[in-house]
């Protein structure tokens, strides 16, 4: 598996298996995805879209069968109180942000299964930037603490909020998680200041936002000429410039595809082609 190493130098999976949404399936198809190959799992402690326990049981499925955790990267996330169904909340939602993210990262801990996670997330910004702050110094705390590699954050589409986020952190955000889509211009300014700055860009909803990209006859033909499917040709596309997409596909089938992208390489003029198309 090719991977990307985060200024944090924490090497990532340029391809990562994302768990939402999966509910009662989630365990059985992270085992799936472990097994097929998959060195990253996406996640998070937000019981509204993860059930973060079936990938802490598909995980260790998966070791019973014979995958490895040797080189599994695995990332969560913390979700603020806007972002949980109200009736399942995973910490108190009366106590301090930084009890919030303790409580829930401790969750995390249990569910996974594991005493220590490769990246912590912050699933989103909170309403104020010194809100967010507080979240940030707390999490940087279970960076301190040795039970996470690095930190990131998600659904963070304004240039000028990153960076402040980025300027006022005592540990860097070494991920930044973004939809993938045309209404945010594909974040050409917020990738830009990644690369930069050794923060590794990571895409969700990479296919489900471009139907209009897959179909169009440059990725078409470029499927055509490597007998490829078009979301290979996208997914290829994006690990070579420098983003690491997340898929959730259901299919096995699929999962092999994906996992197949690194057994060819777009060039330079067709990677050209294909950066004129997001916009």
């Amino acid at each position: 598996m090719e991977t990307f190493t985060s200024s944090a130098g924490i090497r990532i999976p340029r391809i990562i298996y994302g768990t939402a949404w999966k509910k009662a399936d989630t365990a059985r198809l992270v085992t799936a995805a472990l097994l097929q190959g998959f060195h990253g799992i996406d996640t998070a402690c937000q019981p509204k879209h993860y059930e973060e326990s079936g990938v802490g049981e598909g995980l260790a499925t998966a070791a019973r069968n014979g995958a490895t955790r040797t080189h599994l990267y695995l990332q969560t996330k913390f979700t603020p109180l806007s972002g949980h169904d109200p009736q399942r909340i995973p910490y108190d939602p009366q106590a301090s942000i930084a009890e919030q993210v303790a409580q829930s990262f401790e969750a995390s801990l249990r569910n996974l299964r594991t005493g220590r996670l490769d990246c912590l997330v912050l699933h989103s910004p909170l309403p104020t930037l010194a809100l967010t702050h507080e979240a940030w110094q707390a999490m940087e705390a279970r960076v301190d603490s040795g039970h996470v590699g690095q930190l990131g954050i998600s659904n963070c589409y304004q240039l000028r909020q990153f960076q402040s986020l980025y300027a006022a952190a005592r540990i860097k955000p070494a991920v930044l998680q973004n939809r993938f889509c045309a209404e945010t211009r594909y974040d050409p300014e917020i990738r830009a200041f990644c690369r930069e700055n050794g923060v590794i860009y990571q895409s969700f909803w990479t296919l489900t936002a471009n139907p209009h990209i897959l179909s169009h006859r440059t990725v078409m033909a470029l499927a055509e000429k490597y007998q490829r499917t078009t979301a290979q040709i996208l997914f290829r596309y994006l690990t070579q410039v420098g983003v690491a997409p997340l898929t959730g596909t259901r299919s096995e089938a699929h999962m092999r595809e994906d996992l197949a992208i690194f057994e060819f390489e777009l060039t330079e003029p067709e990677q050209a082609q294909v950066t004129a198309l997001l916009h």
